[in-house]
């Protein structure tokens, strides 16, 4: 008996969405080009915001930075809500376990008083500051032009939530679950002197119009200084006294920052090559931004780290230029 197997090859009609092919070619397209390209809609609103009539739902002119085309942009990182989900589940996971591990032993409640204040100092009230950014964020995506942008803003403001839980429970771990070691750095936040120009800049950012202005403004600048002073530096020189629990437990933030700053950076190279007004305008918001938080930073990087905060405040200052000279911005 001979039985034969015959196979038939079915060919696709569409190699893709047809949004997708007039920008790519009736070809294979990712999942991320597919959840991104030409996503936001362009025409046939309702009606203008009733707040700012002047201005489209979406609208381009909500920034002084142009683009032929908005979806130039890309995230390297190729997020959609799909991969990004999966990918902070399994990060969750494990932080999840090393807040455990540090929790069962006490780690940090058996720190000596002087590291266990130092802490609550400076470390806890970051998680004010994780919430100013999620506010930042959610005004980009909101009035942002365009999926490749605003997508990846989205996904950074609930990154910025997700990071001030990871502190509120450093807080905790610190104080056996009382909740004073939280207090005492919202108390911090609100009137010790060395955190009072980081949160005047915050709150000014709350209030600054342009979109993009807020993007280079939080997330080059400030965060590019921030964290390598606070997650690296900091981090690193009181780490030893909680048998390197403090290190563990501010993992997450800085894999974070590393996977960040490559979206970061893609986009503001992406609209500095666009065109001299861009890099220009950019080059200007840096040097203004720079300037006022490299002072704000002076007081908490002296109680951070003591007579050394100087020198590594400049040491990052340094570092964040040359990444802006990268980028095509002139510091």
């Amino acid at each position: 008996m001979q039985v034969d197997i015959k196979t038939t090859d079915i060919r696709p009609i569409r190699q893709t969405f047809s949004h997708v092919a007039r920008r790519l070619g009736d070809k294979p397209a990712s999942r991320y080009q597919e959840a991104t390209l030409d996503m936001q809609p362009t025409a046939n609103f309702h009606y203008r915001p009733l707040w700012q009539p002047e201005y489209e739902l979406y609208d381009k002119r909500r920034t002084a930075i142009a683009m032929a085309d908005w979806y130039s942009f890309k995230d390297p990182r190729h997020f959609y809500y799909g991969v990004y989900t999966m990918t902070r589940a399994r990060q969750q996971e494990g932080a999840d376990r090393q807040f455990e591990f540090a929790d069962k032993r006490r780690l940090l409640a058996l720190a000596d008083a002087g590291t266990r204040e130092s802490l609550q100092q400076v470390l806890v009230p970051l998680r004010h500051y994780e919430w100013g950014a999620n506010m930042n964020h959610s005004y980009c995506c909101g009035y942002g032009y365009g999926t490749a942008v605003t997508q990846p803003f989205i996904f950074a403001a609930m990154d910025r939530l997700g990071i001030a839980q990871y502190l509120s429970r450093v807080g905790l771990q610190l104080d056996g679950n009382s909740g004073a070691a939280l207090d005492a750095g919202k108390e911090a936040w609100l009137a010790h002197p060395a955190w009072q120009g980081v949160r005047r800049l915050m709150e000014n950012l709350f209030v600054t119009r342009d979109w993009f202005e807020v993007f280079v403004a939080q997330n080059l600048v400030f965060d590019g200084l921030m964290y390598p002073l606070v997650y690296r530096r900091y981090v690193n020189e009181r780490s030893a006294a909680t048998g390197n629990a403090l290190a563990m437990l501010t993992e997450f933030q800085n894999d974070w920052f590393d996977e960040n700053l490559r979206w970061v950076d893609a986009t503001v190279k992406t609209a500095a090559d666009e065109s001299p007004a861009n890099k220009a305008q950019l080059s200007a918001w840096y040097r203004t931004w720079r300037e006022q938080i490299v002072d704000a930073l002076g007081p908490l990087s002296a109680l951070a780290l003591g007579a050394g905060g100087a020198d590594a405040l400049r040491a990052v200052a340094a570092e964040l230029d040359a990444r802006a000279a990268r980028l095509g911005i002139a510091a």
